[in-house]
């Protein structure tokens, strides 16, 4: 009768687990669901971190924040991202060690328009847990330059502005598969520049990561997706300056069914968040 009355209840508990809707699965690589708690295990050995976000969905910047709390709780963490372009570096750090006051801060550095719901939380996590975050984009009218005149154009920056990018020559490679796929994806409005000037990004961000990692830390930088997906972008930058760090990458997706990973997801990274297309956007 006992062992009756388990098993009916046994059965409840599971149809009521299998009843929940999901807003997100995470994936190994390969398609294979993988646990919350197995992927922090995993992450806790890295280097560097690279997680990849889609800028505009909640659930990216909700885990962005839990991993890193996680993380926190296991090792030395050093936090950097995309959304702070090097030149407003300073600001950012006297933000963090209370020398000038936030509206002080927000005023000094160009914010993303998202950035209260979905970058502030980090902001606030690493000042209240003595945590260094690192601007580590190149300033966007340095990318824009590229764009319009190609890498050439960022030799006639100044000493002082140089400081705030990759060192000249910047490194390209135009047969990555990324790379070569901006220009399918924007068509018309693509050109060899475009994806210059994206390349000018990734290999700055990658220099200052690496410029500002510690050993026997865990740097975990947050960026679009497509900077890391598929192992290239900033990790490809990573890996050419330095290869004998241990690499993670994240990445978010969007589709209709979170069960099942679609084939072109699989392989973007090592660890990948599938969130319900039906998500709502915080722009």
């Amino acid at each position: 009768m006992i062992k009756f009355l388990f098993l009916v209840l046994f059965g409840c508990f599971a149809f009521t687990a299998s009843a929940q809707k999901s807003a997100y699965t995470l994936f190994h690589a390969d398609g294979e669901q993988v646990p919350y708690t197995s992927m922090i295990d995993s992450l806790e050995n890295a280097d560097v971190l690279l997680f990849g976000e889609l800028h505009n969905n909640p659930i990216s910047h909700w885990l962005q924040l839990e991993v890193t709390k996680d993380l926190n709780e296991k090792t030395d963490l050093i936090l950097g991202a995309e959304m702070f372009e090097r030149d407003n570096h300073d600001s950012l750090a006297l933000y963090l060690q209370d020398s000038i006051t936030k509206k002080e801060f927000q005023a000094a550095v160009r914010l993303w328009g998202n950035y209260d719901t979905d970058y502030a939380p980090l902001v606030e996590f690493a000042k209240e847990n003595d945590l260094p975050f690192i601007a580590t984009n190149i300033p966007r009218r340095y990318a824009s330059m590229v764009h319009k005149k190609d890498f050439a154009a960022l030799d006639s920056l100044t000493a002082k502005e140089k400081e705030w990018i990759a060192p000249l020559p910047i490194a390209f490679d135009p047969e990555l598969p990324t790379y070569k796929n901006i220009l399918k994806m924007m068509g018309d409005h693509g050109s060899p520049l475009l994806v210059k000037a994206q390349a000018s990004k990734d290999a700055t961000m990658a220099h200052f990561i690496l410029r500002h990692y510690e050993n026997d830390h865990t740097f975990i930088h947050y960026n679009g997706a497509y900077h890391s997906d598929f192992y290239e972008g900033i990790l490809w930058y990573l890996k050419r300056q330095n290869g004998n760090l241990r690499y993670a990458t994240i990445t978010t997706v969007s589709q209709a069914d979170v069960y099942i990973l679609a084939e072109e997801h699989k392989g973007k990274a090592d660890f990948i968040i599938c969130v319900d297309e039906d998500m709502t956007k915080t722009y």
